[in-house]
């Protein structure tokens, strides 16, 4: 057997991973184009290090994911204990392991309502293709097997699967695959900032959740089986509803007996300064997906938490649930989630940013782009948010084609060691939750030194 040569410089790696390796949400041909990815080799806190020894500002903490920032030793020796152990057994037929019991337990007693119960997957798009399993044979046993067709939002985002992609509201995604699958369909988005008009934000948050029930007449309530929502939609563009939105949304789901999922992938854990956006927003969800912050993505796991109404007929009723996975309940994500939540109550991360660096994030960048010819609106809660890039600030116009000025936005960014995401024409960020005030300082001045440079390539500055 051959063993595989060395690779040690960064024009090695590019060329081999150009070779081999197809990248998700990735035009591999414009990416030989470019000279090829660029290669990332440590990390500390929110800093990135690159193969030629670039400090890179992460303002995304990876993909909204790590949470407690990167370079944890506490997960590293979770997970080495683990494996020494019990590195692998799965949680198939009649078998569980003391880290998949243990953390059922401790999700159980943080979320809220009666989420009781767990299923564990690997990823936020398994959760959420789960679900739509779980659901089906929950309508089914109740005797109401017409209860198929989930309600989404368009530009929703709740995974890559085939279902997952389905329940988004993406149509670059859908146009790939055919999607989405029969039994889904999506209502206008809470972003009031394209489609509130003239209306104020709280009358435009009852508007929204009124598509909502629009829609569930329209198709007769007796073949609505749920309707899903991030708290804040986060792929989506960082589209925070108004206050009105959801106690809206909840009453319309209960009026209709429509069961009512709360995506928690992104808001999870701390992100928004409470355990979950459902607490910031007085949701009640019947089942909550979550993913990401809950190992800070040092490894991949997924829950979905269900509440005991559904919970109930699927363990009185339901016989045998015929669905899983390889690694549900994977013993070693399931120990480092573990201490993941540890990290985050003992060193009180998710009070920090709701009362010192959520506030002090959001004020500093708002206080910084004022006025700023290009910007339109600065939105977020927490330790997330969104600067919405325009051609004319007072009408609320996009500049033509949309997503053209938010791609050279990000190469600016890109350009300047400074990770944020172009969605559409907004800059969103997502850092880890350990970011301090003097890393917030830099994170603001890098960002408007790009935005300044997008804004003198467009001749408006």
């Amino acid at each position: 057997m051959t063993s595989l040569p060395v690779r040690n410089s960064t024009a090695q790696w590019r060329a081999t991973d150009l070779a081999h390796h197809l990248h998700p949400f990735t035009d591999t041909k414009a990416l030989a184009k470019e000279g090829g990815s660029r290669i990332i080799v440590k990390a500390e806190g929110a800093w990135l290090e690159d193969s030629e020894g670039q400090r890179i500002l992460d303002a995304m903490a990876g993909l909204w994911c790590v949470n407690v920032g990167f370079g944890r030793k506490e997960l590293a020796e979770a997970a080495y204990r683990q494996m020494l152990e019990l590195p692998y057994y799965n949680t198939f037929f009649k078998t569980a392991t003391p880290p998949s019991i243990e953390l059922s337990e401790k999700l159980a007693a943080l979320t809220p309502a009666d989420l009781r119960h767990v299923f564990f997957a690997s990823s936020g798009s398994e959760a959420n293709d789960t679900i739509v399993r779980m659901v089906r044979h929950y309508w089914n046993l109740e005797g109401k097997p017409g209860k198929k067709t989930f309600i989404s939002r368009h530009e929703a985002y709740h995974g890559s699967t085939m279902a997952a992609a389905s329940l988004g509201g993406m149509s670059a995604m859908h146009g790939q695959a055919d999607l989405p699958l029969p039994g889904f369909v999506h209502v206008m988005a809470p972003h009031w900032y394209d489609h509130g008009g003239d209306l104020d934000p709280e009358d435009f948050g009852r508007a929204a959740a009124k598509a909502v029930e629009d829609k569930i007449l329209e198709l007769g309530a007796d073949q609505v089986a749920a309707f899903i929502g991030e708290p804040i939609m986060g792929a989506g563009g960082v589209l925070v509803p108004p206050d009105s939105y959801w106690p809206e949304i909840q009453r319309i789901c209960r009026a209709h007996d429509v069961l009512l999922i709360a995506d928690e992938v992104i808001c999870g854990f701390g992100r928004l300064g409470h355990w979950f956006g459902s607490d910031l927003y007085g949701i009640e969800p019947d089942i909550m997906p979550m993913a990401k912050g809950l190992t800070s993505g040092y490894l991949p796991l997924s829950a979905v938490l269900v509440g005991d109404r559904v919970a109930g007929t699927l363990i009185d009723e339901g016989g045998e649930f015929y669905h899983g996975f390889t690694y549900s309940g994977h013993p070693v994500a399931c120990a480092v989630a573990l201490e993941n939540i540890r990290i985050l109550e003992d060193e009180k991360l998710i009070e920090r940013v709701r009362e010192d660096t959520g506030p002090y994030l959001q004020q500093t960048l708002r206080a910084a782009l004022e006025g700023h010819p290009l910007v339109g609106e600065v939105r977020g809660i927490g330790l997330i948010g969104a600067i919405e890039l325009v051609e004319d600030r007072a009408t609320r116009k996009h500049f033509e084609p949309v997503g053209r000025v938010g791609g050279i936005c990000r190469e600016h960014c890109f350009a300047n060691n400074l990770i944020m995401r172009a969605v559409r024409d907004a800059m969103v960020f997502s850092p880890p939750l350990t970011l301090s005030h003097e890393e917030i300082d830099e994170l603001v001045k890098r960002a408007r030194h790009c935005i300044d440079l997008t804004a003198k390539d467009l001749g408006v500055l």
